[in-house]
């Protein structure tokens, strides 16, 4: 693991669900994956659980699915949040340099918040204090998941509406009803989640829906539902016009589960995560920083967040030292047509160059871009700027 000394990006990732969803499978066997010495080696990055009881738990979880065909139990009621590290592989460090000077480590953190939370209202003030508390915490990600149960998806085949409409009103009920507590004397958040992407857990369970279909049946059955939370979500936020809610869709499956066993290795989706948490603000907050209807201070923030990634992504010569200077440069300098889309065909140049230097963590960005390209060509990930 990081040396403490060592200096670390951060993101970080809400993810949002119904009691019953999916959260707990999908992080297990999020992380489960990654420790698999197959999965290490072709990644040629390392993730590791800071906590290391969490890491054990989710790693036991996985082993349950993968060699007992045992789903893991959910967890009613926690706000739980997950810190991983990604650092090169051991076959991946140069002979001759040391992990740590051979890497800029980066940190994932993972929010998990408790569906019931949406669904029941609280049964005490201390609970309710605690909710609040507990949304508080996830502001400093950038990115927010919403599943969408698949499971009770095909189970409304016809009436998809039904399911659908009570979701999104359960989620904007929910969260209107944090709003007055979170905002002090009602002003505004420039630091809030602007990124809420719609994700379809058990999406195995629905074979014939790609992405696409998944967006149409959401925007078909209920778009109404999915404005009102658009509407509650720009109500917490300064400069609501940078803000993406239901923009970003994406197909989700931990694993393929047959009556009588589970196949960990038919996952969908499940290894767009890191990317997604990791290039999706980038490219998004860099974008809209640069608009120039923006205001002085919700730029300050966007860039606050993206200015990291920007560091680690340039070389000496992309690199300011002013990072609104560096950001708006690479901007105009033309590494996407669109923003800073990073398509693979855009990062090629990067990633020589980044391989020349054995810089790890632009590697691994350059990776995740390109990653993100894949999930959009197989039809699992639909992002904003693409339609």
């Amino acid at each position: 693991m990081a040396s403490n000394s060592t200096p670390m990006v951060e993101q970080q990732i809400a993810v949002f669900g119904g009691s019953g969803s999916g959260k707990t499978v999908l992080l297990s066997s999020f992380y489960g994956a990654t420790q698999e010495p197959t999965v290490r080696r072709a990644n040629r990055y390392a993730v590791t659980a800071e906590d290391r009881a969490q890491g054990r738990t989710l790693h036991r979880n996985y082993l349950g699915m993968r060699d007992g065909d045992t789903v893991p139990s959910s967890t009613r009621f926690a706000a739980t949040s997950y810190r991983f590290v990604i650092e090169p592989s051991a076959d991946a460090v140069p002979k001759g340099r040391s992990k740590q000077k051979a890497s800029k480590p980066l940190r994932i953190i993972w929010h998990d918040y408790p569906g019931e939370w949406f669904e029941e209202d609280p049964s005490s003030a201390d609970e309710a204090t605690r909710r609040v508390e507990t949304f508080r915490a996830l502001l400093s990600a950038d990115v927010a998941v919403l599943l969408v149960d698949g499971q009770l998806l095909a189970e409304h085949a016809g009436e998809e509406d039904r399911y659908l409409k009570a979701l999104l009103t359960d989620f904007h009920t929910g969260l209107y009803a944090l709003r007055d507590d979170v905002l002090e004397d009602g002003k505004r958040l420039t630091r809030f989640p602007r990124i809420w992407t719609l994700a379809l857990s058990k999406a195995d369970l629905l074979p014939d829906v790609d992405v696409d279909a998944f967006r149409e049946i959401v925007i078909g059955k209920a778009g109404g539902e999915l404005d009102e939370l658009r509407t509650v979500l720009q109500s917490f936020v300064q400069d609501p016009d940078a803000l993406d809610v239901g923009e970003d869709f994406l197909l989700l499956s931990s694993a393929a589960f047959e009556p009588d066993s589970i196949d960990v290795t038919r996952r969908t989706g499940v290894d767009l995560l890191l990317p997604i948490t990791a290039m999706l603000p980038f490219e998004r907050f860099a974008k809209w920083a640069n608009t120039r209807q923006r205001g002085a201070q919700v730029a300050e923030q966007l860039l606050k967040a993206v200015g990291p990634i920007v560091g680690f992504l340039g070389t000496s010569k992309f690199v300011k030292s002013n990072l609104v200077g560096a950001a708006v440069s690479m901007i105009g300098g033309g590494l996407g047509a669109k923003a800073i889309s990073f398509a693979s065909k855009k990062v090629a140049k990067v990633k020589d160059e980044a391989a020349a230097e054995r810089e790890f963590t632009t590697r691994v960005l350059a990776r995740f871009a390109e990653d993100l390209d894949r999930g959009v060509e197989e039809r699992v990930l639909r992002r904003g700027d693409d339609a």
